[in-house]
């Protein structure tokens, strides 16, 4: 039986994956800031949230499979660097402690990212090889240490060096988050760490706000709006988490 602010956290993480998955993300951050401001342990937050990922994204490609938007040369030498590096990640045991700080910092990096304009670049140019392997292998590092899958990092690169156009940067950040996740948490299995019970309530939450958010993605949305209360949220809870790691 689940106790009464359990369920405001499944209505959070809901909210969480509509709000993500209308923009194309598969909501880590978003999860990783409602767990951590439920007092999840980190032994909970890091595999629930890659899991929440793989769920999300999986549907969000699946249903925007037709659009084929993937840019193929950008793509792949981003996962070739990232997967076996966020394999790595999960592998690592984390401090409790440092894993809030590190959490609560990127979650801040996270949300000061939400407040900044995207906007396309005049000339989309593809980046050098190394470029995009060292990107993608530093991206995968932190998501497989920390849940995070990395897309809320890698959009604002893609647009900013105008690699890519938005609604391409849209496909990229979703394969990118999952093949990312699905390493991170096969690292985490592999290394004998202990699984968390009561994931599944927070995998059905975050499916069933993943179907609502597709559909606005589909509708084109404005995200702006969006992005400003998801700062918001980042923020708070990055705070929390490190609050409570100094105390």
């Amino acid at each position: 039986m689940l106790l009464a602010y359990d369920y405001w956290l499944l209505a959070a993480i809901l909210v969480m994956a509509i709000l993500y998955s209308s923009v194309g993300h598969g909501g880590a951050s978003g999860y990783l800031a409602a767990m951590a401001l439920w007092g999840l342990a980190p032994e909970t937050m890091r595999p629930a949230a890659l899991l929440m990922n793989i769920v999300v994204t999986c549907w969000l490609l699946y249903r925007f499979k037709p659009y084929q938007l993937l840019p193929h040369k950008l793509f792949w030498p981003l996962v070739l660097g990232s997967a076996p590096m966020a394999f790595i990640g999960g592998m690592i045991s984390v401090d409790a402690t440092v894993y809030r700080l590190l959490v609560g910092g990127l979650l801040l990096f996270a949300a000061l990212r939400m407040l900044m304009v995207n906007r396309e670049a005049a000339v989309i140019e593809q980046p050098q090889l190394g470029v995009a392997l060292l990107l993608g292998a530093v991206l995968g590092f932190a998501s497989g240490l920390t849940g995070i899958g990395g897309g809320v990092f890698l959009s604002p690169i893609l647009l900013i060096f105008g690699w890519c156009s938005m609604r391409q940067s849209t496909a990229v950040a979703a394969g990118f988050i999952l093949l990312n996740s699905i390493g991170g948490l096969a690292g985490y299995l592999v290394s004998d760490q202990a699984w968390p019970l009561g994931t599944g309530w927070l995998l059905l939450a975050a499916f069933i706000g993943c179907l609502a958010g597709a559909e606005l993605a589909s509708h084109r949305a404005s995200s702006m709006t969006l992005q400003k209360l998801l700062a918001l949220v980042l923020a708070i809870a990055s705070l929390k988490m490190v609050y409570t790691a100094l105390i």
